[in-house]
């Protein structure tokens, strides 16, 4: 099978409600956060402190689950905060979902927020600050992520700075990166801006992008109203590693058509290889 043949079989997506519908995931995202944003304020900002990732928890380690929930609560009191997050989201995060997929777009930003806002933790422990933090809440560490993978496909991409300014997208994300290597290394800033999180969240970004990581074992391969429903103890089959690997293709494929073949790396190319013989025994 060639290359850019699409002569494999797709398995039919089971049923159920699926998150975003017919809508891309960054759509979905945005909406979400604007609307827990909108819920935070009618809220008085109960919810964003309900969602807000503690400083305290390595010392309640069941409060885990803020370790996701940080990253889709925002400062009610700034709405720049949220709107400039979700901004970078839609303008990066677009293309970006095209070369990976609905499914793995959701499951690389669900990672960059658990990364990031794990790393963040770990930094404040570390260096004692418990006592002076209130906690951590923004997609900013998920969102910096998104625009590094983007610089990662696209790093000839010009944006159009104030409309006037031409600039690579390669030194946009170079500025950025040292912006916050600055303001971390800044011992006297105090500007209530996670740069921690930041980098953990573009370090995470790059190293997903140069190994190929695929992160289908690490999260749900879809978010439905099935998942909610009790497993039968005993499984006759298991069809998630045929579907990863036609998500892999896609995205493989896409690839190619955005970037060429000369692209592809040596595990990218073992994957095409894996999906052509599995397509052959079938024919056989």
């Amino acid at each position: 099978m060639g290359l850019y043949d699409r002569d494999y079989i797709r398995d039919d997506e089971q049923p159920g409600y699926f998150l975003g519908g017919q809508r891309s995931m960054v759509t979905t995202l945005i909406l979400l956060n604007v609307g827990i944003f909108l819920a935070d304020v009618l809220m008085d900002g109960r919810l964003s402190k309900f969602l807000m990732l503690k400083p305290d928890l390595f010392q309640k380690p069941w409060n885990v689950w803020q370790l996701l929930t940080a990253g889709f609560a925002h400062d009610r009191e700034n709405i720049l905060h949220v709107g400039f997050n979700m901004f970078e989201l839609w303008l990066f995060g677009r293309d970006v979902e095209v070369v990976y997929g609905k499914k793995e777009f959701l499951r690389v930003y669900l990672s960059l927020i658990v990364m990031s806002s794990l790393v963040w933790l770990i930094s404040i422990v570390a260096a004692h600050r418990q006592a002076e933090v209130t906690g951590l809440i923004g997609a900013s560490g998920a969102v910096v992520g998104i625009m590094i993978l983007f610089v990662c496909h696209f790093p000839r991409r010009i944006f159009n700075i104030w409309g006037i300014f031409p600039v690579p997208a390669w030194l946009l994300g170079f500025l950025f990166i040292f912006q916050n290597i600055s303001g971390a290394l800044d011992p006297i800033r105090r500007d209530n801006v996670a740069y921690v999180a930041h980098l953990a969240g573009a370090a995470f970004a790059y190293i997903y992008y140069s190994t190929g990581w695929n992160l289908g074992r690490w999260w749900p391969s879809r978010l439905s109203l099935s998942a909610l429903k009790p497993r039968p103890k005993l499984r006759v089959h298991d069809p998630e590693p045929e579907e990863n690997l036609s998500d892999q293709v896609d995205r493989i494929l896409e690839k190619i058509s955005r970037q060429g073949e000369a692209s592809l790396t040596a595990q990218e190319r073992r994957i095409l290889e894996d999906a052509s013989r599995r397509y052959q025994k079938r024919r056989q």
